[in-house]
């Protein structure tokens, strides 16, 4: 028996259970209104899948809108497969929800930020809701999207 309750692991499974959800609706209904994601991952995790040239490009993490264009989006337990448009050219992905390090919906200003990809069973709390506001429009790699970057004046 656990000796105590780890609130870390089971917010980051409810928060990718909500990814997973919300992707499934837009696999099935398509994106409602002015909905769209940035979801940046982690293109090192073992599961995560995309063309070579796309890995060179993104050695540690990369960030994809979902948005205007894409196709086959279809979710999983584990993760998500879509193709998106790079430069005219359609590429194919699937993207675990373990690997996934923010997933931003501007348009309702709403997203999730995962801190650390330790392992599942341990004790630390690192996951954190994210919709504080800041006045510059360029994250640094590796931080979470601020909302009001994207915010029309």
């Amino acid at each position: 028996m656990a000796r105590s309750i780890d609130y870390g692991n089971l917010m980051h499974q409810a928060m990718r259970r909500l990814i997973q959800q919300v992707l499934d609706q837009v696999s099935t209904q398509g994106l409602p209104g002015a909905h769209h994601f940035f979801i940046t991952f982690d293109t090192n995790h073992p599961e995560v899948a995309l063309a070579d040239w796309l890995h060179d490009r993104y050695p540690g993490e990369m960030t994809i809108v979902i948005q205007h264009w894409f196709d086959n989006l279809q979710v999983d337990d584990e993760g998500f497969a879509v193709t998106l448009n790079f430069g005219d050219q359609p590429e194919p992905m699937y993207i675990p929800f373990d690997s996934i390090r923010t997933f931003v919906d501007p348009s309702v200003e709403f997203g999730l930020r995962f801190e650390s990809h330790e392992s599942e069973d341990e004790d630390e709390d690192d996951a954190e809701f994210e919709d504080t506001p800041d006045d510059d429009p360029t994250p640094p790699a590796g931080e979470v999207v601020r909302l009001d970057s994207f915010r029309k004046p």
